[in-house]
């Protein structure tokens, strides 16, 4: 593709190939002690997305395109085989698009519901504040609202280290923004047809009662779980982070079992 934005990678560990693809407004460091972890039992490339960390912005953030950015980022660090993808938030809804449209061995995807209507509801709502001075503010609200069990210092740190971008965040939101509710059902019907491998749905909040149920229909390979910690409190949005170690170990028993 014409448009690629060559992306920032980091390339650890050695074994089978594992690809991380962080959130909105984060970079590929934020994945923090998990990629120290998984390189124990894997190669492991971490990137950044565009317009995000160290790589460049780009005058469009479609979906496609960043899903293509983050190919050839794979292609290039010649790993052998085909990646495991695990996303996380955008990253992802990216890895559901990347595995429709590239050879995966499967997806990992962390806290990002599929089901993008009630979001879509959500942000058309708060559109105002995207589109005005109260950007920072929504953004800064939107992560407190999800940090589950995650203390004060942690949080702030997470958000100490964001980098929220009006143009690439409504750029990357912009079938939300800009779609009707049936144009935004039907691109994520596309998405969900075009996978066929394994997808672990992990979610750190709960996505709903009926969740499960609407992902299977789509993604038959898929399998949804929903972690708390010992009190049945919600992990929140990055239990990749609250619970590093338990996080790895079932990337691994998934893995292991493709």
């Amino acid at each position: 593709m014409s448009d690629l934005v060559p992306l920032a990678t980091g390339v650890t560990g050695s074994g089978p190939g594992l690809l991380l693809v962080h959130g909105i407004t984060e970079d590929r460091t934020f994945w923090g002690p998990v990629v120290t972890l998984l390189a124990d039992h894997a190669t492991v490339v971490s990137v950044d997305l565009r317009g995000h960390g160290q790589s460049a912005q780009a005058d469009s953030y479609g979906l496609a395109a960043m899903a293509a950015d983050v190919h050839a980022a794979w292609t290039a660090t010649g790993v052998a085989g085909d990646p495991l993808v695990v996303g996380h938030s955008l990253g992802g809804l990216l890895a559901a698009v990347y595995a429709g449209r590239w050879p995966t061995r499967g997806v990992v995807d962390v806290d990002q519901p599929l089901a993008l209507g009630g979001m879509q509801g959500q942000l058309l709502q708060a559109e105002p504040m995207l589109r005005g001075p109260g950007f920072e503010a929504f953004m800064a609200g939107l992560f407190d609202s999800m940090r589950g069990v995650l203390d004060d210092e942690a949080a702030a740190a997470l958000a100490a280290r964001r980098r929220p971008v009006r143009e690439v965040v409504t750029g990357i939101w912009s079938p939300l923004l800009d779609d009707t509710p049936g144009e935004l059902a039907g691109m994520v019907e596309d998405i969900a047809a075009a996978v066929r491998v394994p997808f672990l749905s992990l979610h750190g909040l709960d996505p709903g009662p009926d969740y499960a149920d609407w992902l299977t229909a789509r993604i038959p390979t898929a399998t949804v779980e929903v972690w708390t910690d010992d009190s049945g409190a919600p992990l929140g949005h990055h239990p990749h982070l609250v619970q590093p170690e338990r996080f790895v170990a079932r990337v691994q028993e998934f893995a292991d079992s493709l």
